[in-house]
């Protein structure tokens, strides 16, 4: 591990201005850290927010919530209110690592976690240094995108907290020297492209500050699946984020495993706008979404997986 210098920065505006140069914000560093070691990540220094007030779960006006950044994965799993308007969002938190990275890890930190791509971590490729290739393409792949990838790259963002922040439509607060901002969630992660190295829409140097959930979608009929190489500790092979409102008939979907960003489920979404919410149009609206996968020849068993993940967890969501 390289030499650098270590800051706890006293207020946001200290860390914004301590950011500069080479420098990245310190939570829980449970994957800097290991990025860090691995030689993936070398930064000049380490700024400290963790002993920021940006830690905690608060009422929204709208009915909705503000999470802060520094609020730990397992507080955020256990709050009240959380498991009761978007208890999605507890079950996939909790579907992530293990207790002990829960208690450290951040939910902006979870939000900036790297792909777990083991070329990414091993090797030189386009999300290191652009222009040097996938060489998951070509070689070990069965785990990785079937949708939204291109040859610049394959990998999958590894984030469960995401996939079901998107389904409820959060949208990311965040300070810079200017001022500040918020991206909804759907805009933060830019499609791959041929820039797969900007993993984020965050302008350089901006510290997220919270993420808030709207009233507007609230859920409490919502359901978080994962399904996963081994029962614990291990990123999604697919997983599914889903709300359902039968009154309403309104169903939000989000996917997890199968593309660079966690994905929307838009099409399947339109599909059954249109449809009466029964078990044949679960499969018919999965199947439209999935149309447009595009599996690499390890990874084709995605698409039937995705699909029939969908049917199941809007099934398990059906009064």
């Amino acid at each position: 591990m390289r030499e650098f210098a270590y800051e706890r920065a006293a207020d946001v505006r200290q860390a914004l201005i301590a950011a500069g140069g080479g420098a990245r914000f310190l939570g829980g560093g449970t994957n800097l850290v290991d990025l860090m070691k691995a030689g993936v990540e070398a930064p000049t220094r380490l700024v400290d927010i963790r002993r920021l007030p940006l830690a905690g779960v608060a009422e929204a006006p709208d009915g909705g919530l503000v999470v802060g950044a520094t609020t730990t994965n397992s507080d955020l799993a256990a709050h009240p209110e959380v498991r009761r308007r978007y208890p999605a969002l507890s079950q996939a938190v909790l579907a992530g690592a293990s207790g002990q990275l829960r208690n450290m890890a951040t939910v902006g930190g979870n939000l900036l976690q790297r792909t777990r791509c083991a070329y990414f971590a091993a090797q030189v490729c386009n999300k290191r240094v652009p222009g040097t290739g996938c060489p998951a393409i070509a070689g070990e792949h069965h785990n990785h995108a079937v949708l939204g990838w291109t040859p610049s790259c394959v990998a999958t963002h590894p984030s469960d907290m995401a996939v079901a922040m998107l389904a409820f439509d959060a949208v990311v607060r965040y300070e810079t020297l200017d001022g500040p901002g918020e991206l909804p969630l759907a805009g933060f992660y830019p499609p791959v492209g041929d820039t797969p190295d900007r993993e984020t829409a965050l302008p350089p140097g901006a510290l997220i500050t919270a993420v808030a959930l709207p009233g507007s979608a609230v859920s409490p009929r919502s359901r978080y699946r994962k399904v996963r190489e081994r029962a614990s500790y291990a990123f999604a092979t697919v997983s599914v984020a889903a709300a359902l409102d039968p009154d309403e008939g309104s169903v939000r979907i989000a996917l997890g495993g199968v593309a660079s960003r966690p994905w929307r489920a838009r099409t399947a979404e339109a599909f059954l706008s249109d449809a009466p919410l029964t078990p044949e149009a679960f499969r018919a609206a999965a199947d439209a979404e999935l149309a447009a996968a595009e599996p690499l020849p390890g990874n084709g068993y995605k698409v039937r997986l995705a699909g029939n993940l969908i049917e199941t967890v809007l099934e398990e969501l059906l009064p």
